[in-house]
């Protein structure tokens, strides 16, 4: 743990602890909840009993402690991931743990003076300001060439490209791959973060763990494309390609992506809205964050409804049907759901 602040690693672990059902589903999916508690069979995360993990604080007990009642081991969530990952060096942890909190991992060494006071997230959300402010426009890079493989030409300028974006392998290596940026933004327009999908030479994925990554604060934030500002309908993803595959057909529409279900579950939207269309994935874990969204946003604003693949993603629709089979199948499908649909009028005859 040389060159770690001790500190910083107690604010990860608060942090990991603050949404623990969130953090074992995430990583010991195989678990299952029983009652204030997640149970497991060991570290592996295998089926089973003998791992206990304290979902909710409760009579003076924190929440994110766990005890293997097999072995006697025990600690927070931190040590949990450690344990289950092990061997692995502490920056790669850390890696891996703040890029499930969306945020960027935490540097090594001592901070100076001037930066002991400040919170580990108010230094992450610059960190990602200052990648995205980095990029260039993404036209005749990789960036856009990895767009187009995917069927998408919707551009917007919170969409950007770094020809050799860093990152740390799990030993702790750093390394360096060029990259599509996306910011992150709060409800105010302030980027908190900046979204990271590292590419091969050919535009494709680069070929390593974890390819997307998050560098800042995204819980309740977005990437948001098109004219967000003041819009009164609001089209809310997961992935950022499959959210700016449901913008192919509506090229007008005001999107936000926010990255995995998790955060989609946890979104904050902005006063102006009024109806959200929320685009899931077609699995378990979309449809539950997106009913957690709906649920949320019809107790508090006004109409959700939810916006479905055929196949696995949106992404994978729009390949396979092409993007004017996609946009006639969504608009009858949001026509449907409203009387005289006039949200985007001028995508009507197209």
């Amino acid at each position: 743990m040389r060159g770690i602040d001790p500190k910083q690693i107690g604010a990860v672990a608060e942090d990991l602890a603050r949404d623990t059902e969130a953090f074992c589903r995430h990583f010991f999916p195989n678990g299952r909840r029983t009652g204030n508690y997640w149970q497991m069979g060991d570290v592996t995360g295998a089926a089973g009993k003998s791992l206990s993990i304290r979902l909710r604080s409760k009579g003076g007990r924190a929440a994110g402690k766990w005890t293997d009642h097999a072995t006697g081991e025990y600690g927070d969530l931190l040590d949990l991931l450690r344990a289950h990952l092990d061997p692995i060096g502490w920056p790669a942890l850390l890696e891996r743990a703040t890029d499930f909190l969306g945020q960027t991992p935490l540097e090594t060494g001592k901070p100076p003076k001037t930066q002991q006071r400040r919170r580990p997230s108010q230094n992450r959300a610059e960190a990602g300001q200052k990648l995205f402010g980095y990029g260039k426009p993404i036209s005749g890079t990789l960036a856009e060439a990895y767009l187009i493989r995917r069927g998408i030409t919707r551009r917007d300028p919170t969409l950007r490209f770094h020809p050799s974006a860093y990152l740390l392998s799990d030993s702790g290596q750093r390394m360096a791959y060029p990259a599509l940026l996306a910011s992150i933004t709060d409800n105010t327009g302030k980027v908190t973060g900046c979204s990271r999908i590292f590419l091969d030479p050919f535009g494709g994925l680069a070929k390593i763990e974890a390819p997307k990554r998050v560098l800042g604060n995204l819980h309740g934030n977005g990437i948001r494309i098109g004219p967000w500002q003041q819009a009164r309908d609001l089209i809310v993803g997961e992935g950022l390609e499959n959210t700016l595959s449901v913008g192919m057909a509506f090229p007008t529409a005001a999107l936000v992506s926010c990255l995995t279900a998790n955060h989609m579950a946890a979104f904050i939207w902005p006063s102006s809205v009024r109806r959200l269309w929320i685009a899931h994935d077609n699995d378990v874990a979309g449809l539950r964050g997106a009913e957690a969204l709906r649920s949320r946003f019809e107790a508090e604003q006004g109409q959700a409804v939810l916006l479905c693949p055929v196949r696995d993603d949106f992404n994978t629709d729009l390949i396979a049907e092409g993007v004017t089979a996609l946009r006639h199948r969504l608009s009858a499908f949001v026509s449907a759901q409203i009387s005289g649909h006039d949200l985007w009028p001028d995508e009507q005859a197209a």
